[in-house]
């Protein structure tokens, strides 16, 4: 693999919002991580170099972006809605709310929940990312249905914090 190429590969991830990839090949193993602080890092190893299998590496999940809904000017409705936390898409990827189909969601409305707390998984290139909410409160409004397609930053679910 070519310095180009992994700087691309570099790019891409960094603009898709993926926390981690490996790809191994019979020529090469590559893992590119992004920090916490959205730095992008990469290794690179010769399978002719490596006598022995590299650890695995683990990094905390990226925060997940939290903002205010934006409220309408003067309408009633927004008056109520500009109290609730937006939790929004960290990455683009398959919105599933529940860890397989027989599993019921991880949350619904009306649940409770605690920051931390997983709220559904988003897939992406093969990997299943855990959202967490960054706010406690009760979910009021599910924006998002099952299996499907999520941009970044796109709102996911709106949350009473109060």
């Amino acid at each position: 693999m070519k310095a180009k190429e992994i700087q691309d590969l570099i790019d891409f991830i960094a603009k898709s919002g993926l926390n981690k990839v490996d790809i191994e090949t019979e020529e090469f193993k590559i893992s590119v991580q992004r920090e916490a602080t959205q730095k992008t890092k990469y290794v690179s190893e010769s399978s002719q170099q490596q006598s022995a299998p590299a650890p695995a590496h683990h990094s905390a999940p990226a925060p997940l972006p939290v903002a205010a809904a934006p409220a309408a000017p003067a309408a009633p409705a927004a008056d109520e809605s500009s109290k609730y936390v937006t939790i929004k898409a960290p990455m683009i990827g398959t919105l599933y709310r529940s860890a397989n189909p027989e599993s019921p969601a991880f949350v619904n409305v009306g649940d409770e929940v605690k920051k931390g707390q997983v709220i559904c998984i988003i897939e992406a290139m093969k990997l299943f990312n855990e959202i967490e909410s960054e706010v406690s409160g009760k979910i009021v409004k599910v924006l998002v249905d099952n299996s499907s397609p999520v941009e970044y930053d796109q709102p996911l679910f709106l949350v009473d914090p109060s």
